[in-house]
């Protein structure tokens, strides 16, 4: 491990002006994100060049603007690719970041390891996830921060907007020590047009739903929260959360749809996963998380027709993009236990459905149980979705230089997924959109969507430490759910089963973290007893937990986490604006409040925290009082809606807590009365 000092000499003086670092350009040995096109004019050029170099002084201008307008120009963006530091980026132990206060070196551990390319999708970009989930706009912001959270004592608070740090605020020991907000424009220009434009200017950016609340812990984040969804839909539609010897099929292995291959295995079923990049196909092999790999469509069919018609044979073949050989088990051994696979196929996943549907059209043969998807449709015109009309590369041509044009194929070849889904689904498949905007974007495209669902396992969840946090969280839901009621047993045996068996599948990238769902007295009892063991030396050191926004109360989401709110609110977002408020004087030692998400700019509203434990009692009131309020107010909103299962818990929950009290709706029990009042 490398000591404070190193950190403290690359990345926490601020910037580097004498002299300016050597401009290195790119690195080619990583990922970068597509060429962005925000159809700037000629004033808004000069706009944003002159909004980049404010952040030095004119000294320097000179030098930099002729760099920066090239960026602009070729990429879209003015990332600064010269102030990328050429510190190693990971998450380095807490006590290695020279700061005055550890809440201030958790958020720069929960920063760097954001930004770690083994677990950012674009890292010289600062995209974590999801094709534009920015931790910053530029490399400026993120030296900047760093620089105040080294100086930031207990007493101040760093306010963020939308990646640029506009300083360190005078506060209280209780406040937060950083407040962030992305993307937050006015609601009549929160359009993807405008964003692109704000976003060029470096005015605005989309934080996705973890990126830029520095939250996100790799493709592990979702994958507890897909294996819940995975078997759901198997009790949900195949009747049965026996998924052994099933087959899914579904989309992405990038940022987050990079958990589907192990969400599948941990599931037990068979999971194809189509992805059109190699890069993120090559990472999530080489990372573990996807068993095998294949370019080959013939032998993407005839491994999943081997599984569902046993046979002796061994199958060898060469994948020369990844230049290894891949060695497949015996079919029938798979087939007669069942085994858990995961399969991805490097090419377009339309092309695989409509494989899939000439299969059955040929023989009557059904070869896929569940279909889903996770391609980023939030971004669909800038790299989120790549049509099949088109080669990866050349898809990444088009939309630089004929935006149009591309965005016409996006919805063609929207259309023609939708198609090849129908066929299969009325054959006996059964599919789902698990909250990606791919549903809504098919629509947009006009193809025929009213049949399938939108459908998600949402309960909550929270980021932990691992091995000894593992059996202390294990052990709190299991005590918890010895006296649950039959309603939520099933739930609180799913996460227990996730909890004992996550360790073997060797998920961490990045800072070792751990994902876990729970309910809200679950999270709070595991949120104290970790404080307890970092008080008695348990555990040896602080721990963050956070969660992801799209949770009972954090998403204001109508097309996702509210889909389901009928009560004419689904539109509304007091609820997420609520609880990053509430969090904030609850106790949070950070929060975020973003515009857009999974389903995209303009179509969501969503917040989070993140939360030190340090073992200190100060720490056990913060997660008490926080993570109670954390799940009450969504609660406490979907009771008001009209949902009976929401009615019942806050009911529940004001027995157990005295001072809470909820105003409780009364149903209308006679539609008839509102029928005679408005025939009247």
């Amino acid at each position: 491990h490398q000591g404070p000092e190193v950190c403290g000499t690359d990345i926490c003086s601020g910037l580097p002006l004498d002299p300016l670092p050597p401009n290195r350009g790119r690195d080619t040995s990583v990922p970068h994100a597509p060429i962005r096109t925000p159809n700037l004019t000629a004033e808004e050029e000069r706009l944003a060049l002159r909004n980049a170099l404010r952040y030095f002084p004119p000294s320097h201008h000179e030098t930099l603007a002729p760099e920066f307008a090239q960026e602009l120009r070729q990429y879209g963006h003015i990332y600064m690719y010269r102030f990328c530091p050429t510190l190693r980026m990971r998450a380095y132990p807490i006590d290695q970041y020279p700061c005055r206060t550890r809440q201030a070196a958790s958020l720069m551990l929960m920063i760097m390891n954001n930004l770690d390319p083994a677990v950012a999708q674009f890292p010289q970009e600062l995209v974590t996830y999801g094709g534009n989930g920015q931790v910053f706009s530029n490399w400026a912001q993120f030296l900047l921060v760093m620089h105040y959270l080294s100086q930031m004592t207990e007493e101040q608070t760093l306010v963020m907007y939308s990646g640029h740090p506009m300083g360190l605020f005078p506060s209280l020991p209780s406040s937060p020590r950083a407040i962030i907000t992305n993307g937050m424009v006015i609601p009549n220009y929160s359009s993807r047009e405008q964003y692109e434009k704000m976003f060029a200017l470096g005015v605005s950016m989309y934080g996705q739903m973890t990126a830029g609340s520095y939250c996100y812990i790799g493709p592990q984040g979702i994958v507890h929260g897909t294996m819940l969804t995975v078997l759901n839909a198997g009790r949900r539609y195949l009747g049965s959360g026996d998924l052994r010897g099933r087959v899914f099929v579904t989309s992405g292995l990038g940022g987050m749809s990079g958990a589907q291959a192990k969400a599948a295995v941990i599931a037990g079923c068979v999971g194809v996963i189509a992805e059109v990049d190699e890069a993120p196909l090559r990472k999530r092999h080489d990372q573990g998380w996807l068993m095998e790999v294949t370019s080959s469509m013939e032998h993407c069919i005839k491994r999943i027709s081997l599984i569902l018609t046993p046979t002796t044979e061994l199958l060898y073949y060469d994948i020369q993009q990844f230049s290894c050989i891949d060695y497949f088990v015996s079919c029938r051994e798979a087939k007669n236990s069942k085994t858990a696979l995961s399969l991805g196929y490097h090419g377009n996943v339309v092309d695989l459905w409509e494989r899939l549907a000439l299969e059955y059209e040929r023989t009557g043969e059904l070869l896929v149980d569940l279909g889903s998807d996770q391609t980023s449709l939030h971004n669909p015109y800038n790299g989120g979705y790549y049509p099949v009309q088109l080669s990866f590369r050349q898809a990444n041509q088009l939309m630089s230089t004929d935006s149009n044009r591309f965005c016409g194929m996006v919805q063609e070849s929207l259309r023609r997924h939708i198609k090849a889904i129908n066929k299969l689904s009325d054959a006996g498949m059964f599919f789902w959109d698990y909250g990606n905007a791919f549903l809504l974007e098919a629509k947009r495209a006009g193809a025929d969507v009213d049949k399938f669902d939108i459908f998600l396992s949402l309960e909550s969840n929270i980021n932990l430490d691992l091995a000894v946090t593992d059996d202390i969280a294990a052990a709190v839901l299991e005590e918890i759910g010895a006296s649950v009621s039959d309603r939520i047993r099933q739930q609180y045996n799913d996460n227990i089963r996730w909890i004992r068996e996550a360790g073997k599948h060797k998920m961490v990238v990045g800072s070792q973290a751990r994902i876990l769902y729970s309910d809200q007295k679950g999270r709070v009892c595991i949120a104290l007893a970790i404080n307890k063991a970092i008080a008695e030396g348990r555990v040896s050191a602080p721990v963050v937990i956070s969660r992801d926004h799209h949770d009972v109360s954090g998403t204001d989401s109508p097309f996702r986490e509210t889909s389901n709110v009928y009560d004419g609110s689904a539109f509304c977002a007091d609820m997420a604006v609520q609880n990053f408020v509430g969090d904030a004087f609850r106790g949070a030692t950070w929060v975020s409040l973003h515009n857009g998400g999974g389903v995209g700019w303009g179509e969501v509203i969503n917040g989070g925290f993140g939360l030190l434990l340090d073992g200190s009692a100060e720490a056990a009131k913060r997660a008490n009082i926080m993570l109670n309020w954390d799940v009450s107010n969504g609660v406490a909103r979907r009771c008001w809606s009209g949902n009976s299962n929401a009615y019942e818990t806050i009911q529940r929950t004001m027995e157990e807590h005295r001072l809470l009290r909820v105003t409780m709706p009364f149903p209308v029990q006679d539609d008839q009365v509102l029928d005679r009042a408005l025939q009247g």
